[in-house]
């Protein structure tokens, strides 16, 4: 991977990086905060659904793990915030090896794959809501006490940072899956996983560190999210919603691409805020947009909304040329 392939990526995060230094604004600061968590669990989706064509209805089981395994850690056992975050992070990674193991040793693919990850998802939500030590259905509430030592800040600018840092390293992530050797069998294990077997790609390998690594980077979006919002429930932690967004935004901002979960995050959740702006605190008017964006991308761009984008680019390119030659 040349340092040529990483300036896209440098450049987005400088620039992003800069607008708390010009907004102040807390409720803008919450908004991004929350789409950098939402596009940093879309990133692990894509890593296994988009690169590895692994369709996961179930990436709940992840982000759950990785947030009441961090804040168990702190509210029963005293552990530093910082270590339980990393704890988190290897935590939620085995329960998607462990996971992808079972499935792919029984030969699962496809749609049975994707319901075998969301009966994981409901059992893990099932576990924490009737366990005492993850706070039953009641949930857990981390104890405030704002110091960096506790990964807790007054400015809501430094999670926006950690967040993008976060974020930052999973798209050089990406942009080295795209690049590497393992990339390439994991893309060639999407295409034709038989063939690739043919040709002596060890597909259980491939397809095991691909769910492992997809699993520990949203189970680091679970982590922010116990430490930014403190508290969880069984509900929130292993809900289905966070399931839908890890694999909407992928698909609206462009499947199987680096950037992809990130503008898809960016627009569902932009456009899902404009329309409660213009349409009022209408219950669930958020969701409508969320369908209503499926069904245009699932029609008219199925590449995504990145893919919309290169394909103007190539319309445009020859009226460029041409105009350019008259001139």
């Amino acid at each position: 991977m040349s340092a040529r392939n990483l300036v896209p990526i440098a450049l987005a995060i400088a620039l992003l990086a800069t607008i708390p230094l010009f907004v102040a604004s807390n409720t803008v600061l919450n908004f991004l905060v929350f789409v950098l968590i939402i596009a940093l669990a879309s990133q692990g989706w894509n890593i296994l659904g988009g690169f590895g064509g692994q369709f996961s209805f179930g990436h709940a089981a992840f982000f759950g793990t990785g947030a009441y395994v961090t804040a168990v850690l702190q509210m029963r056992y005293g552990v530093n915030a910082w270590a339980g975050f990393a704890i988190g992070i290897s935590a939620g990674a085995l329960v998607g090896w462990i996971i992808g193991y079972l499935s792919f040793r029984s030969g699962l693919r496809g749609s049975y794959f994707a319901l075998v990850t969301l009966a994981f998802a409901e059992v893990l939500r099932i576990l924490a809501n009737a366990s005492a030590i993850a706070g039953g259905a009641a949930g857990l509430l981390i104890k405030l006490d704002v110091r960096p030592e506790n990964f807790q800040f007054e400015s809501r600018a430094a999670f926006f940072w950690i967040a993008l840092v976060l974020v930052g390293i999973v798209l050089v992530t990406t942009r080295w899956l795209e690049c590497s050797r393992f990339g390439a069998q994991l893309i060639a294990v999407r295409e034709n996983e038989d063939a690739a077997k043919a040709l002596g790609v060890d597909t259980l390998r491939v397809k095991l560190g691909a769910i492992a690594l997809s699993a520990a980077v949203t189970a680091a979006a679970g982590c922010l999210y116990a430490q930014y919002f403190l508290y969880l429930d069984a509900a929130i932690a292993y809900g289905p919603w966070i399931s839908v967004e890890a694999l909407l935004a992928p698909i609206i901002g462009g499947i199987g691409t680096v950037f992809g979960p990130l503008v898809g995050a960016l627009a569902l959740h932009g456009l899902g805020e404009l329309t409660k702006t213009f349409a009022g605190r209408i219950p669930g008017i958020d969701l409508v947009v969320f369908g209503a964006l499926l069904i245009v991308a699932v029609a008219f761009a199925p590449d995504g909304i990145l893919g919309l984008l290169r394909r103007l680019k190539a319309k445009l390119a020859p009226t460029r040329a041409k105009r350019a030659a008259e001139a």
